[in-house]
Parts: C-alpha cells; sequence; structure tokens
C-alpha cells in the first residue's frame, strides 16, 4: 500500500459535495440577527462550530417541485461553472435542510404531491418554495480534509417563513443552540473561516438597508474556488467568474 504522504491531493480528497446552507436574516427586532447552531464535538465535520443550517444535495432533490423557484438571476448565477441543472435541486436542498435541522419552513400552499420525508410541509398544507431565497456565496471546502462540499449559501428573509421564526420544536438533533444570533455578535463565536467571510459579506449588505426593504439580488456573486491545486477567488456574474 501506498504511503498516504505520498499521494496526489486528488489521490486521497473525496470529490466535493455539492450542498445547500440557508443564511436566514431577521430584521423585526432592532438590530439584525441571523439564525445559527452548534455542531456536536463528535461531528466528522466542523466539530463544535457554529454553522448556518445547510447539507448536502441529495438524488431526490431534483425531482422535488417547487411552487415557486428561484428568481431568475440567482438560477442563472448557480447555473455559471458548474453541472447543467443541479440549481433546482439546490433550492430544494437548501429547503429540506432548513426544514430537518431547524423545524422552519420555507413553504407556501399549493402544489402536487411530495414525496416521503416531506410530511411536515404536507401536513402543513405547505409545499416548498424558493420564493424569498438569493443566491448569495459559493465555497468550495479546501483539499486534505475528510469530507469536501462545494457549498452554495442562499439568503432568505425570516418573514418568508410559514410559521413562527422562534419555533423549534420541529428540530433535529444535529444542530444544537438553536437562537438567532445579532449580527455584530455572530463573528465572536466559534465559527469556521467560510462562515466569517459570509458574515463580512452581509455586513455589507445589510449597512444602510432599511428593515422593510426587500432583499436585493446580488448583482455577482463571489465564489472560494478550491476545486484545483491552486486556490481562487472568483465572482459568479462578472467578467472575471
Amino acid at each position: 500500500m501506498r504511503d498516504p504522504a505520498a499521494l496526489r491531493p486528488d489521490d486521497r480528497d473525496p470529490a466535493p459535495r455539492p450542498a445547500a446552507t440557508v443564511i436566514l436574516l431577521r430584521r423585526d427586532r432592532g438590530a439584525p440577527a441571523v439564525l445559527m447552531g452548534q455542531r456536536g464535538a463528535g461531528a466528522a465535520f466542523m466539530p463544535s462550530k457554529y454553522v448556518f443550517p445547510g447539507g448536502g444535495l441529495d438524488a431526490a432533490d431534483a425531482g422535488v417541485p417547487l411552487v415557486t423557484g428561484l428568481q431568475s438571476l440567482c438560477g442563472a448565477r448557480l447555473a455559471e461553472r458548474a453541472e447543467p441543472g443541479v440549481g433546482h435541486g439546490l433550492a430544494v436542498a437548501a429547503v429540506r435542510e432548513l426544514w430537518e435541522e431547524t423545524g422552519l419552513c420555507l413553504g407556501e400552499a399549493g402544489g402536487g404531491a411530495l414525496p416521503e420525508g416531506w410530511q411536515g410541509f404536507s401536513a402543513a398544507g405547505l409545499r416548498p418554495t424558493a420564493r424569498g431565497l438569493r443566491f448569495f456565496f459559493r465555497a468550495i471546502t479546501p483539499p486534505g480534509r475528510s469530507r469536501r462540499f462545494d457549498a452554495r449559501f442562499f439568503l432568505a428573509d425570516a418573514s418568508v417563513l410559514a410559521g413562527d421564526p422562534d419555533d423549534f420544536s420541529q428540530a433535529s438533533d444535529e444542530l444544537s443552540h438553536l437562537h438567532w444570533v445579532p449580527l455584530a455578535e455572530a463573528r465572536h463565536l466559534n465559527l469556521p473561516f467560510i462562515t466569517e467571510v459570509v458574515l463580512a459579506e452581509l455586513s455589507a449588505l445589510v449597512h444602510g438597508l432599511a428593515p422593510r426593504d426587500q432583499l436585493p439580488v446580488p448583482d455577482s456573486v463571489p465564489f472560494f474556488d478550491n476545486s484545483g491545486a491552486t486556490p481562487l477567488f472568483r465572482r459568479l456574474g462578472t467578467s472575471l467568474g
């Protein structure tokens, strides 16, 4: 057997798995706040870190209908440097992961039957929706990690939730200490590096945004690209992307 230290990075590193993360922004109680939870100390990926809700894309996500799809420009940005057609599945994964990890629902009335695993939506008379989601950030986990993700971060205002934003009674146990963290305080938590970068981008966006303003659709999306041997910072939606 070859010495692992002698292997090339692409021999020993897992391929990045597409994933979706949801940044929920709350602006109805004074200072802006974001929803975060803490991963378990024994977690294989980012143990004990505070993170946004999210997780890997499942094969079934592509076949789940959305009452309202992604805003067209967000869909176009998702399609850049990506596998064809992956955007819909990522939007569904964002809604699913938010529901599973927090019990909070991005849903609307209407739509057709839902597959197994979406009983909570069906019971509430709701169907998943991408209305209000904004594609905000993308990052690929650097080589040398036991798990790697090609994560798309979606931003949404808590006002688009169907239900009480403080009701976490249906949450799984994947994240503990789920709570709304004032944006000004979030960067003092035990965070992954990329989460710090995302929070900085969010702070810049929120600055000057009135509480009742709709979240804008970014002209371009930051992309930390660790897919190759050399890390690159790109912006999706520009000539530099």
